[in-house]
């Protein structure tokens, strides 16, 4: 079994900041990858000065993307740092940024310039429009996406206005269909011997995301609304009052609908024609949904759970942020972890969904302070003299 993860032999330059990007970097790491994180001298990323809240004056919003990085700060509008980032590039497999476009253009490293000198760099950009089209220069911040992109459209109570999803969806989903795009990319690299420019669009990845409720338009020309924790296709599906708080039925076919009406003792339900089928009863869910909430407010979510659950009915609670980070499950599976950060102490962190057999992933670098690994990347990994780092840190290069 491989310690580090199956991309250990890699190194990721991370040119990301904020949310998208560096959420893609820390999956790389977490995959194994050596990330060095590039940071402006000084400040670093822009979301070390997010909040509150902070833990001992660290952005608990850094500290939840930046594990597994090494942070180095360089001046990219100097000369001396825009060569030592060449040199850094030169040693790593994988380019990582989020700026908008044009902006490492102006700095003389675009994908054209840096795959003519490094054709074997997969070279990877994020941004909120993607690299072509006539939206390229617009910035991507991820409220304007989910508007942008339908989401906010479908979110909501019906009648009621948009809202967006409680996290940024179109930054984290860039993310993680960047993460798909380079381990796709090293791969066609493997036979070809040659890089290229993975482009995610925020707005394209969100889009994506639209797929049967896009179907839905495509089949009928109507344009899908907000239905708020209803189902366009399926009843019921929904969040439900029970005696004592909010439960979720979700039921997907017939058989599991005959279950539902035996557990609510209301079997007669099951052969009633405006619900006997799934297309009757999502013509009918208003009906039925009134039906359940005057049977399952008669009795606490815990009886409801137990009764549907001994009989495979698809079911469970609605649960708050404090009561999932101390799941039982997310517990067996690894998914909450505790890391020793320098300054913050032990910091709590959600672990890597991907659980992988023979390589799994780490949590080996805690989130780094800003420059914390500039001495070491650039002596060891570089080759330069101590003397020679300190002086580019009194000339402002670091």
């Amino acid at each position: 079994m491989t310690p580090h993860g199956p991309l250990a032999p890699y190194r990721v330059a991370d040119l990301t900041r904020i949310l998208s990007g560096p959420f893609c970097t820390m999956q790389l790491g977490d995959l194994g990858a050596e990330v060095i994180k590039i940071e402006a001298p000084g400040k670093g990323d822009d979301t070390r000065a997010w909040g509150p809240p902070f833990i001992n004056g660290e952005s608990s919003y850094f500290l939840s993307i930046n594990r597994n990085k090494k942070s180095v700060t360089l001046n990219l509008k100097s000369g001396r740092g825009q060569e030592l980032l060449w040199q850094l590039l030169e040693r790593s497999d994988v380019l990582v940024e989020n700026f908008r476009p044009g902006a490492l253009e102006r700095l003389g490293f675009s994908f054209d310039a840096v795959h003519a000198r490094l054709p074997q760099l997969v070279y990877c950009s994020v941004s909120g429009f993607g690299h072509t089209g006539p939206d390229r220069s617009l910035p991507g911040y991820d409220v304007l996406i989910q508007g942008a992109a339908g989401l906010m459209s479908l979110t909501g109570e019906p009648g009621g206005p948009p809202y967006k999803l409680g996290v940024s969806i179109s930054d984290l989903s860039a993310g993680m269909m960047a993460v798909q795009g380079i381990l796709a990319a090293l791969l066609a690299r493997e036979r070809s011997g040659q890089g290229q420019h993975v482009d995610i669009s925020m707005l394209d990845g969100s889009a994506a995301l639209l797929t049967y409720q896009a179907g839905i338009h495509f089949a009928t020309g109507e344009v899908p609304h907000r239905r708020g924790n209803a189902h366009p296709s399926i009843a019921p599906y929904s969040t439900y009052p029970a005696q004592d708080g909010t439960m979720i039925v979700a039921v997907g076919n017939d058989t599991l609908f005959g279950r539902l009406c035996q557990t609510i003792d209301r079997p007669d339900l099951a052969t009633d024609q405006r619900f006997a089928t799934a297309a009757a009863r999502v013509q009918n869910r208003d009906e039925l949904d009134r039906l359940l909430c005057d049977i399952l407010q008669t009795r606490p979510r815990e009886h409801w759970i137990a009764r549907m659950r001994q009989v495979g009915i698809p079911c469970g609670m609605v649960r708050d942020v404090a009561e999932v980070c101390a799941s039982p499950q997310l517990r067996a599976r690894g998914m909450i972890q505790q890391m020793a950060h320098p300054t913050a102490g032990t910091v709590g962190q959600l672990g890597s969904p991907l659980a992988l057999s023979g390589t799994p992933c780490s949590l080996r670098l805690p989130p780094p302070l800003v420059g914390q690994h500039t001495e070491e990347v650039l002596t060891g990994l570089l080759g330069l003299p101590a003397q020679e780092v300190a002086q580019l840190r009194s000339d402002g290069v670091l």
